[in-house]
Protein backbone atom coordinates (compact mmCIF):
# COMPACT_ATOMS: atom_id res chain seq x y z
CA UNK A 1 0.00 0.00 0.00
CA UNK A 2 1.49 3.37 -1.04
CA UNK A 3 1.85 6.21 1.44
CA UNK A 4 -1.50 7.33 2.83
CA UNK A 5 -2.18 11.06 2.86
CA UNK A 6 -3.84 13.06 5.62
CA UNK A 7 -6.74 13.80 3.27
CA UNK A 8 -7.34 10.05 2.87
CA UNK A 9 -7.36 9.58 6.65
CA UNK A 10 -9.95 12.38 6.81
CA UNK A 11 -12.06 10.69 4.12
CA UNK A 12 -12.17 7.49 6.18
CA UNK A 13 -12.96 9.43 9.38
CA UNK A 14 -15.88 11.05 7.55
CA UNK A 15 -17.07 7.68 6.27
CA UNK A 16 -17.06 6.35 9.84
CA UNK A 17 -19.49 9.09 10.84
CA UNK A 18 -22.16 7.33 8.76
CA UNK A 19 -21.51 3.83 10.07
CA UNK A 20 -24.75 2.28 11.35
CA UNK A 21 -27.04 4.73 9.55
CA UNK A 22 -28.57 2.06 7.33
CA UNK A 23 -31.24 3.31 4.95
CA UNK A 24 -30.95 7.04 5.65
CA UNK A 25 -30.14 9.96 3.40
CA UNK A 26 -26.41 10.62 3.59
CA UNK A 27 -26.00 14.32 2.75
CA UNK A 28 -22.34 15.36 3.07
CA UNK A 29 -21.48 18.90 1.94
CA UNK A 30 -17.96 19.61 0.68
CA UNK A 31 -15.31 17.66 -1.22
CA UNK A 32 -13.86 15.43 1.51
CA UNK A 33 -17.33 14.88 3.06
CA UNK A 34 -18.78 13.81 -0.31
CA UNK A 35 -15.93 11.36 -0.90
CA UNK A 36 -16.28 10.03 2.64
CA UNK A 37 -20.04 9.61 2.44
CA UNK A 38 -19.80 7.79 -0.86
CA UNK A 39 -16.99 5.64 0.52
CA UNK A 40 -19.24 4.60 3.41
CA UNK A 41 -21.89 3.34 1.00
CA UNK A 42 -19.41 1.59 -1.26
CA UNK A 43 -17.68 -0.19 1.63
CA UNK A 44 -19.80 -0.86 4.74
CA UNK A 45 -23.18 0.95 4.51
CA UNK A 46 -24.71 -0.28 1.23
CA UNK A 47 -28.23 0.98 1.99
CA UNK A 48 -27.32 4.64 2.42
CA UNK A 49 -29.25 6.96 0.12
CA UNK A 50 -26.92 9.37 -1.70
CA UNK A 51 -27.67 12.63 -3.49
CA UNK A 52 -25.98 13.65 -6.72
CA UNK A 53 -25.57 17.11 -5.16
CA UNK A 54 -28.45 18.55 -7.16
CA UNK A 55 -31.92 17.03 -7.49
CA UNK A 56 -31.52 13.26 -7.70
CA UNK A 57 -30.74 10.26 -5.53
CA UNK A 58 -27.95 8.33 -7.21
CA UNK A 59 -27.50 4.56 -7.21
CA UNK A 60 -23.89 4.50 -8.42
CA UNK A 61 -20.51 5.56 -7.04
CA UNK A 62 -20.10 9.04 -8.50
CA UNK A 63 -16.60 10.54 -8.70
CA UNK A 64 -16.31 14.10 -7.40
CA UNK A 65 -15.24 16.88 -9.73
CA UNK A 66 -15.90 14.92 -12.92
CA UNK A 67 -18.29 16.99 -15.03
CA UNK A 68 -19.47 14.21 -17.35
CA UNK A 69 -19.73 11.50 -14.69
CA UNK A 70 -22.59 9.09 -15.21
CA UNK A 71 -25.43 9.27 -12.69
CA UNK A 72 -27.62 6.20 -12.26
CA UNK A 73 -30.82 7.80 -11.01
CA UNK A 74 -32.46 6.05 -8.09
CA UNK A 75 -35.17 8.66 -7.46
CA UNK A 76 -36.06 12.28 -8.10
CA UNK A 77 -35.32 14.58 -5.17
CA UNK A 78 -36.48 18.14 -5.89
CA UNK A 79 -35.70 20.90 -3.41
CA UNK A 80 -39.11 20.82 -1.72
CA UNK A 81 -38.90 17.06 -1.22
CA UNK A 82 -35.62 17.47 0.65
CA UNK A 83 -37.49 19.33 3.39
CA UNK A 84 -39.82 16.36 3.83
CA UNK A 85 -36.78 14.14 4.36
CA UNK A 86 -35.28 16.72 6.73
CA UNK A 87 -38.40 17.08 8.87
CA UNK A 88 -39.00 13.35 9.27
CA UNK A 89 -35.47 12.82 10.58
CA UNK A 90 -34.28 10.31 7.97
CA UNK A 91 -31.21 12.34 7.09
CA UNK A 92 -27.63 12.71 8.30
CA UNK A 93 -26.04 15.91 7.07
CA UNK A 94 -22.39 16.90 7.33
CA UNK A 95 -21.86 20.65 7.30
CA UNK A 96 -18.93 23.00 7.76
CA UNK A 97 -18.35 25.63 10.44
CA UNK A 98 -16.58 28.96 10.66
CA UNK A 99 -16.83 28.80 14.46
CA UNK A 100 -17.77 26.06 16.93
CA UNK A 101 -17.82 25.94 20.72
CA UNK A 102 -17.43 23.14 23.26
CA UNK A 103 -21.12 22.16 23.11
CA UNK A 104 -21.31 22.07 19.32
CA UNK A 105 -22.95 25.44 18.70
CA UNK A 106 -21.95 26.31 15.15
CA UNK A 107 -21.64 29.57 13.24
CA UNK A 108 -21.19 30.23 9.56
CA UNK A 109 -23.29 33.40 9.30
CA UNK A 110 -20.86 36.17 10.24
CA UNK A 111 -17.80 37.00 12.32
CA UNK A 112 -18.00 39.81 14.86
CA UNK A 113 -20.94 41.79 16.16
CA UNK A 114 -24.23 40.82 14.50
CA UNK A 115 -25.15 44.48 13.87
CA UNK A 116 -21.79 45.35 12.29
CA UNK A 117 -19.89 42.16 11.45
CA UNK A 118 -16.24 42.10 10.47
CA UNK A 119 -17.03 39.42 7.88
CA UNK A 120 -20.34 38.38 6.30
CA UNK A 121 -20.40 34.65 5.55
CA UNK A 122 -23.01 32.17 4.26
CA UNK A 123 -25.92 33.10 6.50
CA UNK A 124 -27.87 30.60 8.55
CA UNK A 125 -28.69 28.38 5.57
CA UNK A 126 -30.32 25.16 6.83
CA UNK A 127 -28.30 24.82 10.02
CA UNK A 128 -31.11 25.47 12.57
CA UNK A 129 -33.48 22.97 10.95
CA UNK A 130 -30.74 20.42 10.38
CA UNK A 131 -29.57 20.37 13.98
CA UNK A 132 -33.08 20.25 15.44
CA UNK A 133 -34.54 17.57 13.18
CA UNK A 134 -31.91 14.92 12.44
CA UNK A 135 -28.34 13.80 12.90
CA UNK A 136 -25.67 16.37 12.07
CA UNK A 137 -21.90 16.02 11.81
CA UNK A 138 -19.24 18.56 10.83
CA UNK A 139 -16.09 18.62 8.73
CA UNK A 140 -13.56 21.39 9.37
CA UNK A 141 -10.44 21.23 7.17
CA UNK A 142 -8.44 23.77 9.20
CA UNK A 143 -8.45 23.01 12.93
CA UNK A 144 -7.51 26.28 14.67
CA UNK A 145 -8.39 28.45 17.70
CA UNK A 146 -10.18 30.83 15.32
CA UNK A 147 -12.64 28.06 14.50
CA UNK A 148 -12.87 26.28 17.86
CA UNK A 149 -13.79 29.21 20.08
CA UNK A 150 -15.02 29.70 23.62
CA UNK A 151 -18.21 31.34 22.33
CA UNK A 152 -19.52 31.61 18.78
CA UNK A 153 -20.49 35.06 17.51
CA UNK A 154 -23.81 33.79 16.14
CA UNK A 155 -25.56 30.46 16.72
CA UNK A 156 -26.59 28.85 13.43
CA UNK A 157 -26.39 25.15 14.27
CA UNK A 158 -27.79 24.42 17.73
CA UNK A 159 -25.45 22.83 20.29
CA UNK A 160 -26.24 20.48 23.14
CA UNK A 161 -26.51 23.16 25.83
CA UNK A 162 -29.06 25.23 23.91
CA UNK A 163 -31.06 22.18 22.87
CA UNK A 164 -31.27 21.12 26.53
CA UNK A 165 -32.48 24.59 27.55
CA UNK A 166 -35.35 24.29 25.08
CA UNK A 167 -36.47 21.01 26.65
CA UNK A 168 -37.61 17.67 25.27
CA UNK A 169 -39.33 19.16 22.25
CA UNK A 170 -35.91 20.32 21.01
CA UNK A 171 -33.51 17.73 22.40
CA UNK A 172 -35.56 14.67 21.39
CA UNK A 173 -34.17 14.56 17.83
CA UNK A 174 -31.00 16.53 18.41
CA UNK A 175 -27.75 14.65 17.72
CA UNK A 176 -24.34 16.02 16.82
CA UNK A 177 -22.55 12.80 16.10
CA UNK A 178 -19.03 13.72 15.10
CA UNK A 179 -16.68 16.59 14.24
CA UNK A 180 -13.88 15.65 11.85
CA UNK A 181 -10.93 17.99 11.22
CA UNK A 182 -7.54 17.81 9.53
CA UNK A 183 -6.05 16.91 12.93
CA UNK A 184 -8.55 14.74 14.76
CA UNK A 185 -12.06 13.48 15.33
CA UNK A 186 -14.23 14.72 18.18
CA UNK A 187 -17.58 13.67 19.62
CA UNK A 188 -19.83 14.69 22.53
CA UNK A 189 -19.88 11.39 24.38
CA UNK A 190 -19.53 12.96 27.83
CA UNK A 191 -22.03 13.38 30.71
CA UNK A 192 -22.56 17.09 29.99
CA UNK A 193 -22.08 16.76 26.20
CA UNK A 194 -18.86 18.75 26.10
CA UNK A 195 -16.67 18.09 23.10
CA UNK A 196 -14.38 15.07 23.57
CA UNK A 197 -11.26 14.20 21.64
CA UNK A 198 -12.14 10.84 20.12
CA UNK A 199 -9.14 10.12 17.89
CA UNK A 200 -6.05 11.85 16.57
CA UNK A 201 -4.86 11.34 13.02
CA UNK A 202 -1.51 9.59 12.43
CA UNK A 203 1.37 12.02 12.94
CA UNK A 204 -0.69 14.33 15.18
CA UNK A 205 -0.21 14.61 18.95
CA UNK A 206 -2.73 15.47 21.65
CA UNK A 207 -0.75 18.66 22.29
CA UNK A 208 -1.16 19.64 18.62
CA UNK A 209 -4.95 19.39 18.94
CA UNK A 210 -5.10 21.11 22.34
CA UNK A 211 -2.97 24.00 21.06
CA UNK A 212 -5.28 24.41 18.04
CA UNK A 213 -8.45 24.49 20.15
CA UNK A 214 -9.71 27.64 21.89
CA UNK A 215 -11.39 25.82 24.77
CA UNK A 216 -10.66 22.81 26.97
CA UNK A 217 -11.37 19.50 25.25
CA UNK A 218 -12.30 16.41 27.20
CA UNK A 219 -9.43 13.93 26.82
CA UNK A 220 -9.99 10.52 28.40
CA UNK A 221 -8.65 6.98 28.19
CA UNK A 222 -10.87 6.14 25.22
CA UNK A 223 -8.66 8.21 22.90
CA UNK A 224 -7.53 6.28 19.81
CA UNK A 225 -5.58 6.89 16.63
CA UNK A 226 -7.80 7.45 13.60
CA UNK A 227 -7.86 4.33 11.47
CA UNK A 228 -6.21 4.09 8.08
CA UNK A 229 -8.12 3.09 4.94
CA UNK A 230 -8.06 -0.56 3.97
CA UNK A 231 -6.50 -1.52 0.64
CA UNK A 232 -9.97 -1.70 -0.93
CA UNK A 233 -11.03 1.65 0.55
CA UNK A 234 -7.84 3.22 -0.78
CA UNK A 235 -8.59 1.85 -4.24
CA UNK A 236 -12.11 3.27 -4.09
CA UNK A 237 -10.86 6.68 -3.00
CA UNK A 238 -8.08 6.95 -5.56
CA UNK A 239 -9.56 5.18 -8.58
CA UNK A 240 -13.33 5.51 -8.28
CA UNK A 241 -14.46 8.35 -6.02
CA UNK A 242 -11.70 10.94 -6.49
CA UNK A 243 -9.46 9.97 -9.41
CA UNK A 244 -8.31 13.59 -9.84
CA UNK A 245 -7.15 13.89 -6.22
CA UNK A 246 -9.31 16.92 -5.47
CA UNK A 247 -9.24 15.88 -1.80
CA UNK A 248 -5.66 17.08 -1.44
CA UNK A 249 -6.70 20.67 -2.19
CA UNK A 250 -8.99 20.63 0.86
CA UNK A 251 -6.64 18.82 3.27
CA UNK A 252 -2.91 18.93 2.69
CA UNK A 253 -0.32 16.53 4.00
Amino acid sequence: MSEISRSEVCVVAVAECFRGDGERLCNPIGTVPMIGGRLARESFEPYLVMTDGYAMFAANAMPVGVADAEVVVEAWNPYAQMFSVLWNGNRHVMMGASQMDRFGNQNFACIGDWHKPKAQLLGFRGAPGNTMNHTTSYFIPNHSPKVFVDQVDVVCGVGYDRAAELGLVASRFHEIRRVVTNLATMDFDTPDHRMRLRSIHPGVTVDDVVEATGFELVVDDRLEESRLPTAEELRLIREVLDPNNIRSAEVRG
